[in-house]
């Protein structure tokens, strides 16, 4: 008689499976938020909602991941950010709504389970979580045989925060006038990493560990630069100040996610040089002769995230994000909408 097979055979380990359980229950109590209820390790994650202050309560979700800046994890071996990443595509997105983050989940998937690996991608996720005031709650971790190349995974992240209904922040408030603030990014985040790949690897032949005398750091040290949480910046502002709108300029780069936010009857304008751009981009461009109408699309360009106000307050609001160590621009404004077909100046 042939033995007997186990799971285990078939390329899934239960028992690696279940040791990652206890790794990852550890760096979730490093994440602790009021309304947390449970551990992880249940079948779900459990939350109490606390509204006592909150008129018209709305919940506020995303989910998003990270795309192929995890070929670079991959190629030098290094997860310990990731997960900051993961944290921040999807925290991002729902504070430019006025949300305060409560908890969130993540999905990690590998063609064969390695406890170490994994436990530095989720020890990035708690990290990115802290910065965000933010509960790690659960997630899945999925051993998938012959499903991904060796040493390689993808992650998924899901965000949900709260918000009065009163103080959504959808842009509907936004008038001619108003000013356009950026606040600066930690260089290219989560997005272009396809076109940056393939400048730096099949166009200029460029190795990972490669010192680039134009970004003053090897080239792997630039592209695992994690993105910005702006969870706390948002949180403090919007207590006191008026904010009418924010994007978070994330895939599709300025020239599409600000006008998401920007009434169709106004038209901005953009100040080409008000901001200090990263040299991680112009070496991109220059390198990859790319134009500057497909650089504003593809990359941040140093802002990673916009929000707009008021013309009266900017002035205190630049003041208020300087005193807390935040580098911000004034790049523009709200204009009456001269050109529906091209609602964005660039001066």
């Amino acid at each position: 008689m042939s033995e007997s097979l186990t799971y285990r055979d078939a390329g899934v380990d239960i028992d690696k499976a279940n040791k990652l359980v206890c790794t990852i229950s550890e760096i979730a109590k490093q994440t602790p938020r009021s309304g947390v209820m449970g551990e992880i390790g249940g079948f779900g994650g459990l939350f109490s909602l606390n509204v006592a202050n909150l008129e018209r309560p709305v919940l506020v979700s995303s989910t998003d991941g990270v795309g192929t800046k995890l070929k670079i994890a991959f190629m030098l071996d290094k997860h310990d950010t990731v997960g900051i990443d993961l944290v921040a595509m999807c925290i991002n997105d729902i504070i430019v709504q006025g949300a305060k983050p409560l908890f969130f989940l993540d999905y990690l998937s590998m063609g064969k389970l390695d406890n170490n690996r994994a436990a530095e991608i989720i020890k990035g996720i708690g990290e990115g979580c802290k910065q965000a005031e933010c509960a790690l709650i659960g997630g899945e971790t999925a051993e998938m045989p012959g499903f991904y190349k060796d040493n390689e995974y993808d992650l998924a992240g899901f965000a949900v925060g709260i918000v009065d209904n009163s103080k959504i922040i959808d842009g509907t408030e936004i008038r001619v006038g108003h000013r356009l603030i950026g606040l600066a990014s930690s260089g290219l985040h989560s997005n272009g990493y396809a076109l940056v790949r393939k400048i730096c690897f099949d166009m200029l032949n460029l190795k990972l560990d490669d010192r680039v005398p134009e970004l003053g750091k090897t080239l792997g040290e630039e592209l695992l630069t994690p993105a910005r949480i702006y969870a706390e910046p948002i949180r403090s502002i919007i207590k006191d100040m008026p904010i009418h709108g924010l994007a978070h300029i994330t895939g599709g780069g300025m020239v599409e996610n600000i006008l998401r936010i920007i009434p169709k009857a106004c038209n901005i304008m953009i100040r080409k040089d008000s901001w200090d751009v990263p040299r991680i981009f112009s070496f991109l461009q220059e390198s990859g002769n790319i134009s500057e109408h497909e650089m504003m699309r593809t990359f941040n360009n140093g802002i990673g995230m916009v929000m707009v106000v008021p013309d009266h307050t900017s002035q205190d609001l630049l003041q208020r994000l300087a005193a807390m160590n935040e580098n911000a621009f004034l790049m523009g404004e709200v204009l009456d909408c001269r050109d529906p077909s091209n609602r964005i100046i660039w001066e």
